[in-house]
């Protein structure tokens, strides 16, 4: 079965409004273009990381001006769209928010979520630090959705690096994985082509990988290089460092293709680990 993709590279800002307006217009520019399904980054809606000043800007999932925007859109243009993630707040009012992904299908309709697993706590070497767990709450379900096209699993980001999370849901029956991300520059030169290569071959999946990219108005600098990867591992799709849309038709045959010639997942025993 054929599928075009669509991908969004952006270079998110502090203004949701803003972003809004663009999501919608990359939606309406990728529907032209005959995607079926379009995938966007995390954070597509605000990305800052002055905490006094985002808070003004974050809303409940109900409110949220960006999910609306692209919800319609996708009605409108009759397209399933992958909406990376939003930066939310938790709907017990505490004071941490949530990182939480949305499948949204062609009425508009939210099919699926996921919040964010995994955290990004670190202090990198050129004295960049992240605490997501300071200002964010962790999901606690994987989450694998129907779409017309096949099973999608969903991730975000940091997720990348644990594979035990990607083989659970080619386990559940994903054929697509999503990785939207907002890498840093230092450990994207590193590690972002390699994990999701390795994500695919060790899965037989398609992973899709929409990302933010450039230098950010909080202050902040991402990798960009959105990213298809096959389910052999082949790079099909490299978006580079340029903010912009970009169309791709994946053949969703070489899935069960990949994972005859490589049956990695059927293959798979238990075992155990002697104590010393």
């Amino acid at each position: 079965m054929m599928l075009r993709l669509g991908l969004v590279q952006t270079n998110t800002g502090i203004d949701p409004a803003q972003e809004a307006r663009q999501l919608a217009a990359a939606i309406s520019d990728l529907a032209a273009q005959g995607a079926q399904i379009i995938f966007t980054p995390e954070m597509s809606g605000l990305l800052d990381r002055d905490r006094t000043r985002a808070s003004g800007n974050v809303r409940a999932e109900n409110k949220d001006i960006v999910l609306a925007a692209v919800r319609q859109a996708a009605a409108a243009h009759k397209v399933w769209v992958q909406l990376g993630s939003l930066a939310l707040r938790d709907d017990d009012g505490g004071p941490l928010l949530t990182n939480r992904g949305f499948l949204i299908d062609d009425t508009g309709a939210i099919r699926a979520r996921y919040a964010k697993i995994h955290l990004f706590d670190v202090v990198l070497g050129d004295g960049e630090t992240y605490r997501e767990s300071a200002a964010y709450t962790p999901g606690e379900q994987a989450v694998v959705a129907g779409t017309p096209w096949g099973a999608l699993g969903m991730t975000i980001c940091y997720d990348v690096r644990f594979p035990a999370l990607h083989r659970t849901l080619a386990e559940a029956g994903a054929v697509m994985i999503a990785v939207p991300a907002a890498f840093t520059r230092p450990t994207g030169a590193a590690h972002w082509h390699v994990l999701l290569r390795a994500r695919a071959i060790e899965t037989g999946c398609f992973v899709i990988a929409a990302a933010q990219t450039g230098d950010h108005q909080d202050g902040r600098a991402t990798f960009g290089h959105s990213l298809v990867v096959g389910p052999w591992g082949d790079v099909l799709l490299d978006m580079g460092t340029v903010v912009g849309n970009a169309v791709i038709d994946i053949d969703l045959g070489a899935v069960a293709d990949a994972r005859q010639r490589v049956p990695a997942l059927a293959n798979a025993r238990t075992f155990s680990l002697p104590r010393a």
